[in-house]
């Protein structure tokens, strides 16, 4: 079967990020020409951290308006994924001016620049905290949350009236290997038990849809190349809700801990979101589905966090 993106010029934004390397191994692997930007991740031409060949390195601040018409009109992409921005669910109010900037003003200079030199696929990374856009009004859980919901509605906003082809993948908990932000929970369990400790958890009952990395790659990847979805929201996720509580009972047998974890020694985060991802949607939109288990996965991430750490055998 033929590869779609072989020969495709891709900017991918955030690249240097937990899904924008796996992302930017999977285009360089189907033939594109990746054009991977960062504020100061890998700049020397090759992505040699991850072996990755094809992947030209751009340092690019998205504040900075003339700085992101510059490699758009430069780079001239096919299609553009925009995956940088400030992940944090925290619900401390100094994130609001911080996610404002990162997750909706960047995202609109991004948007009016591509809109002004074309393409013929922009996708957004969303993400299960926003609210979604076919159910009744729901208060933003956080400052990020609020923002992606902004930056959406303006990515709607720049496909209706400015005829820009955007999609926007809602993206639900990711995990898996790879360098990542160490404070997210399944990172964290991990660290904690190969260092011997006991992680300090909330009361572990909310449910969330897990969903491996890899398979983020790939049905962002799809999402890039098929046809009639421009407009859309596509979810990324297993379909599947499983709680906090037994992701970590999962990673404490892996472990090979004979203890139990200890849950509610923090607070639980107020409005926290559940939500399925449609994952009969999504095949029926990309023929995607997500490939890997939890358990596999699980046991994948604590396999190279195992290694990372020297703690083989």
């Amino acid at each position: 079967m033929s590869e779609p993106l072989r020969d495709a010029v891709v900017l991918a934004t955030g690249a240097s990020g937990f899904i924008g390397r796996h992302l930017s191994a999977r285009l360089a692997r189907a033939g594109a020409q990746v054009h991977a930007t960062s504020r100061s991740g890998p700049l020397a031409g090759r992505d040699a951290a991850s072996g990755d060949r094809g992947v030209e390195w751009h340092r690019l601040d998205l504040g900075d308006d003339a700085a992101v018409r510059t490699l758009v009109a430069r780079v001239k992409p096919d299609v553009v994924f925009h995956l940088a921005g400030l992940v944090k669910g925290s619900r401390d109010r100094a994130l609001v001016l911080p996610a404002l900037e990162a997750n909706l003003a960047a995202t609109v200079r991004l948007l009016d620049a591509v809109a002004e030199h074309g393409s013929s696929r922009f996708v957004q990374i969303g993400s299960l905290e926003e609210p979604p856009i076919d159910q009744p009004p729901q208060p933003p859980a956080s400052p990020y949350a609020a923002a992606k919901a902004a930056a959406t509605a303006y990515c709607r906003m720049y496909a209706e009236l400015y005829g820009l082809p955007v999609v926007i993948a809602r993206v639900f908990m990711v995990y898996g290997p790879g360098p990542q932000d160490r404070g997210k929970l399944v990172p964290y369990v991990i660290r904690t038990l190969l260092d011997g400790g006991t992680p300090r958890l909330s009361s572990g009952t909310r449910a969330v849809d897990w969903v491996y990395v890899e398979d983020v790659a790939e049905g962002l990847a799809r999402i890039a190349s098929a046809d009639r979805v421009a407009g859309q929201v596509i979810d990324l996720g297993s379909g599947e809700l499983v709680t906090v509580a037994d992701v970590v009972r999962r990673l404490y047998r892996l472990a090979a801990r004979d203890d139990e974890p200890r849950f509610g020694s923090l607070d639980d985060r107020r409005l926290e979101q559940i939500r399925r991802a449609d994952v009969a949607a999504t095949r029926a939109a990309l023929g995607w589905a997500p490939g890997v288990d939890l358990d596999s996965g699980l046991r994948r991430t604590l396999d190279w966090f195992r290694r990372e750490a020297g703690h083989d055998g």
